[in-house]
């Protein structure tokens, strides 16, 4: 059965119907924002313009987009404000409160300090000079990594302030040491996991239940409503579970598809990733909501949040550049966490297509990590506003915490493996309460 919306006759709302959609459009573009819409929002947001251009006498697009190029604005990687620029009075407050900030240092009353360079970085972001002297504070308190974060960041702003990268020499060989450290513990749970004979029963009876908890959170990151036990009676039965939209449960068949095809094809084939696997991926991810979306590069320029993706012109450059080091030397020399939270990075950074950026993009995260011989593992919807916020402090200029969080969602994983693995271990922890689905009795069809 064919997910797709019907829409019934509008002849009864006669030459009301065009301002209402328009109305309705304008509506939903307006509040995507303030609720925090993930990208599934542009699936309607597209429904609705073709919608419109049916009203309009069948033409492609409506009469406004003709003339001035439609774009469609997304929300779903950057859940922040637009940055609104300081005004010159902000600016002088955020002086001001550095410069008592720097007196209150001087006569040892840090915390004092500490207070009026947040508030002067609350008035003004960008303050390159509150940054460092902030970072200074921090740094003597031997927070060591928030202080090189607090550095980057200056640097990303004016990257020849001198203070700040005599600061940043000293603190980045500290914070390697430290990651390296936190990958050193991860590479021993990963060489444990490894030790369990593969017939183990409890480590195949968890695995099959990470794979539905994966597809559970990946989707509920985005605002998908399913429970972990309606996805899995989808995927298992290809029955849909009544009372529950169409679009969501195909959204859970087409990342099983694509996990599947990461599986069975690109795991079992030597050589390098390609464009076109990424592509693939992708067709699978959307190809059950939106197969003609689905493996196509957009054709349109979005927005996520304060980033700017690259123009749909400049699209197939981006990708090759992305493949190209993906394959190099230099990649593949990264720690396998790094490797796969950067890969994950530089495809959301080009945000390539018009909706499912985010799954193929942790896909792709999954299948560096899986060639590497790590278990696949899974951001929870719990982690959203930290995952959303990480991406965020990459793109403004250090991916270093991006790549932490990865990190953390890794040990996480690994952790929850070898529990669950561990003797009189039962299942993933929390997984009881998703162990039924009451409403799957009576069920139609999913879209095979």
């Amino acid at each position: 059965m064919s997910a797709v919306l019907v829409w019934r006759s509008t002849s009864g709302l006669g030459g009301w119907a065009p301002l209402l959609c328009v109305l309705l459009g304008s509506l939903v573009a307006l509040l995507a924002p303030m609720v925090g819409v993930e990208e599934r929002c542009c699936s309607a947001l597209r429904g609705l313009a073709l919608l419109r251009c049916q009203l309009w006498g069948g033409s492609q697009q409506p009469p406004a987009a003709q003339t001035t190029g439609l774009t469609v604005p997304f929300t779903g990687l950057d859940l922040l404000p637009q940055r609104a620029k300081p005004s010159k009075e902000m600016m002088l407050e955020a002086r001001a409160a550095l410069q008592q900030a720097q007196e209150m240092k001087k006569v040892g009353k840090r915390e004092k300090a500490h207070k009026l360079l947040v508030h002067a970085l609350s008035l003004n972001p960008d303050f390159v000079d509150a940054l460092t002297e902030l970072g200074t504070i921090l740094e003597e308190e031997k927070d060591v990594v928030q202080a090189d974060h607090l550095y980057t960041k200056a640097l990303a702003i004016s990257p020849s302030n001198e203070r700040a990268l005599v600061s940043r020499d000293r603190t980045l060989p500290l914070v390697e040491e430290i990651d390296q450290r936190h990958f050193s513990i991860i590479d021993s749970k990963v060489q444990r996991l490894m030790s369990i004979p593969k017939g183990n029963s409890a480590l195949r009876r968890v695995m099959e239940e990470t794979y539905y908890h994966h597809i559970y959170h990946t989707v509920a990151i985005e605002g998908n409503t399913l429970t972990l036990s309606e996805i899995r009676h989808i995927i298992e039965t290809r029955y849909a579970v009544p009372g529950k939209s169409l679009q969501e449960q195909n959204e859970a068949i087409g990342v099983d598809s694509a996990m599947k095809y990461i599986n069975t094809t690109l795991l079992s084939r030597t050589g390098e990733i390609t464009v076109n696997d990424i592509l693939e991926i992708h067709r699978r991810v959307l190809g059950y909501v939106d197969p003609v979306e689905g493996g196509r590069l957009r054709t349109t320029q979005v927005f996520v949040g304060n980033h700017i993706p690259p123009h749909p012109r400049d699209l197939q450059r981006h990708m090759q550049e992305l493949v190209q080091w993906l394959n190099s030397d230099e990649a593949l020399q990264l720690h396998p966490v790094e490797y796969a939270a950067l890969a994950h990075y530089k495809l959301v950074y080009v945000h390539p297509f018009i909706d499912g950026n985010g799954r193929t993009s942790r896909l792709l995260m999954n299948l560096v990590l899986m060639q590497a011989r790590y278990p696949p593992i899974t951001i929870r919807k719990e982690q959203r506003a930290e995952y959303y916020a990480a991406l965020d402090t990459a793109n403004e200029g250090d991916v270093r915490p991006f790549i932490r969080f990865i990190a953390k969602c890794t040990e996480i994983t690994l952790d929850t493996l070898l529990i669950s693995t561990a003797e009189h271990a039962v299942g993933l922890p929390g997984a009881a309460q998703h162990q039924s689905c009451s409403d799957c009795q009576q069920t139609i069809p999913v879209r095979n």
